[in-house]
C-alpha cells in the first residue's frame, strides 16, 4: 500500500448505529473525529499549549542564568556543561518512562504528574547551594518535560477532530518559541540585575508550570485510551458529557492493530512489530535529522553569528528570535495548507540549501550569509511544527504514547550529540565545513521523509495510524 493511497483497515469510531465509518454524519450523527470544534477542545489546546510555553521558558532561561551563576558559585567546564545539558538528559528519560507508563495506565494521570514534578523542582532551583544540586533538579525538570511531551501530544491528538488537529499539534512548536524568546529576553534584561538575579530567574519558571498544573485539575481521561482498554460505557460517558449525544464511539472499539497482528499488548516492543516498524524508524530519523542542526547552530548562535558577521549588540539576537516567532507561526500555515510530506520534504530541502550556501559562500559574502542564514532559520522554525504532528498521528492508541516518547528520546540523543560536536567541529574542521556537515544531516532526513513519510492530513486518527507496508 503506498503512503499517498492508505486505505483503512480499521475505524477507531463510528456512529454508533454499528457501522464502522469516518467522516459521513448518520442520523445527524457524527464520529469524534468529525466532530465540530468546541470549547473543550480549545481548552485542552490551551493546558498543552500552557506546558509547552513553560518548557520553552525554562530551558530558554538556563543560558543566561549560568552567567550570573558562574560568578557567585564558579563551574568548571564540567558542570558547566552538565548543567547545561541536564534537561535533555531528564526530556530522554522522563520521554520513555512516562510514555511507556501513558499507554498503561492512562492519560490523565501522567497529564496531571508530569507537570507536579515540573512545578516542584522548577521553585526548588531558587535554593540550590551546589552546582550537582541544581543539576539534579534540571534533570528532574527535564524528566517532566519528557513525560509532558508524549502524554500531551498523544492526549491533544486523541481529542481533536481531524478537520483542526494538525494545527492544534503544529501550535506547539509556536508556544514554545514563544516561551523561549520570552526566556532570552528576560534574561537579557535581568540575568545580572543583582547577584541572585540567576535564582529568580531560574524558579520564575514554576510560576507558569503552577497555573498550569491547577488548570488541568479535572481533565478528563483520553475516551480512546478508555476504549482501547475495553472500558467503553466510561469512554461513552465522556464524549457524551464533553461532545454532546451527536457525537458517537464505536461501541465495538479495541485493539487498533494489536489483534490483527496477534498481538495483544503494548509497550515499546509493539513500535517494532511489522506493521509498525517503518513508522517507528521513520519518526526517530526525521525528528533526529531535524533537531540536530536546530540544537546545535541555535545552542552556539553567538558562535554562529560571529561566523557570519552579525554579532554587533542585541540586534541580532532579536531579530532571529523574531525570525523564530514569525516562522513557527508560518508554519501553522503551512500546516494547514499543505499536504504533510510535501511540507516536510520541501523544508528539508530549503533548509539543506541554505546551509549548503553557508558552507560554500566566501566570509567576504556577508549579505548572501546572512539572507541565507534568515532562510535558515525562518525555515527550520516552521517545519519544526511537524514534531508535534507527525508522531502521535502515525501510531495507534495502544501505543502512541510510546511511540512519541520513543521518538523524543531519540531526538533529545541527536540534539546532545550535535551540540557537543558543533564547537568541537568549527575548532577542528573549520565553520563552512561544520555547516556542509550539517546540510548532510538534513539532507538524510529529506531522503527518509521521501522513502518513508506518510500521508496523515485527511485521515482519521486511526487510519492515519495504519498500516501502510
Amino acid at each position: 500500500m503506498s503512503n499517498h493511497d492508505i486505505q483503512a483497515s480499521a475505524l477507531e469510531l463510528a456512529p454508533s448505529a454499528g457501522r464502522i465509518g469516518a467522516a459521513m454524519p448518520h442520523g445527524g450523527r457524527v464520529s469524534l473525529d468529525d466532530a465540530p470544534l468546541k470549547p473543550f477542545h480549545i481548552k485542552i489546546a490551551g493546558l498543552t499549549f500552557g506546558a509547552h510555553f513553560t518548557e520553552g521558558y525554562t530551558l530558554g532561561t538556563i543560558g543566561y542564568a549560568l552567567g550570573s551563576l558562574n560568578r557567585q558559585m564558579p563551574l568548571d567546564p564540567f558542570w558547566m556543561g552538565m548543567i547545561g545539558s541536564s534537561a535533555l538528559m531528564g526530556i530522554f528519560v522522563g520521554s520513555l518512562v512516562f510514555g511507556w507508563l501513558s499507554d498503561k495506565l492512562g492519560r490523565q494521570k501522567i497529564f496531571l504528574l508530569s507537570f507536579l514534578i515540573i512545578t516542584l523542582a522548577a521553585f526548588a532551583q531558587f535554593g540550590v547551594s551546589s552546582p550537582a544540586m541544581l543539576c539534579a533538579l534540571r534533570v528532574l525538570i527535564g524528566f517532566g518535560m519528557g513525560g509532558d511531551f508524549a502524554v500531551g501530544h498523544a492526549i491533544l491528538a486523541e481529542f481533536s477532530p481531524r478537520r483542526h488537529r494538525g494545527a492544534l499539534l503544529g501550535s506547539f512548536s509556536v508556544v514554545w518559541t514563544v516561551g523561549y524568546v520570552i526566556a532570552n529576553v528576560l534574561g537579557m534584561q535581568y540575568a545580572d540585575a543583582a547577584p541572585d538575579a540567576w535564582r529568580w530567574l531560574l524558579a520564575s519558571a514554576g510560576v507558569p508550570a503552577l497555573l498550569v498544573l491547577i488548570a488541568r485539575i479535572g481533565t478528563p481521561e483520553s475516551p480512546r485510551w478508555l476504549a482501547e482498554h475495553g472500558r467503553i460505557e466510561q469512554a461513552k460517558a465522556i464524549v457524551l458529557r464533553y461532545f454532546g449525544p451527536n457525537v458517537t464511539l464505536d461501541p465495538h472499539h479495541g485493539h487498533e492493530h494489536g489483534h490483527e497482528h496477534g498481538s495483544s499488548g503494548g509497550g515499546f516492543a509493539r513500535l517494532f512489530h511489522r506493521d509498525l516498524i517503518r513508522r517507528t524508524i521513520f519518526n526517530c530519523a526525521f525528528f533526529v535529522c531535524l533537531v540536530i542542526p536546530y540544537f546545535a547552530i541555535y545552542t552556539f548562535l553567538p558562535t554562529i553569528l560571529k561566523a557570519i558577521h552579525l554579532n554587533e549588540g542585541f540586534g541580532a539576537d532579536f531579530l532571529l528570535n523574531g525570525f523564530l516567532v514569525l516562522g513557527a507561526l508560518l508554519g501553522i500555515w503551512l500546516t494547514i495548507k499543505l499536504s504533510r510530506r510535501a511540507f516536510l520534504i520541501g523544508s528539508f530541502a530549503v533548509t539543506c540549501v541554505a546551509l549548503l550556501a553557508l558552507s560554500l559562500l566566501p566570509d567576504s559574502a556577508t549579505l548572501a550569509m546572512i539572507a541565507a542564514f534568515g532562510i535558515f532559520t525562518l525555515t527550520m522554525s516552521a517545519f519544526s511544527n511537524l514534531v508535534g504532528v507527525f508522531p502521535p498521528e502515525c501510531f495507534p492508541t495502544e501505543v502512541r504514547a510510546c511511540g512519541v516518547g520513543l521518538a523524543i528520546a531519540a531526538s533529545r540523543l541527536g540534539s546532545a550529540i550535535g551540540t557537543f560536536l558543533l564547537p568541537i567541529g568549527i575548532a577542528s574542521f573549520g565553520f563552512h565545513s561544520t555547516m556542509l556537515a550539517l546540510a548532510g544531516v538534513l539532507l538524510a532526513g529529506m531522503i527518509v521523509s521521501i522513502a518513508w513519510a506518510p500521508e496523515t492530513k485527511h485521515l482519521t486518527l486511526a487510519q492515519a495510524s495504519c498500516e501502510d507496508a
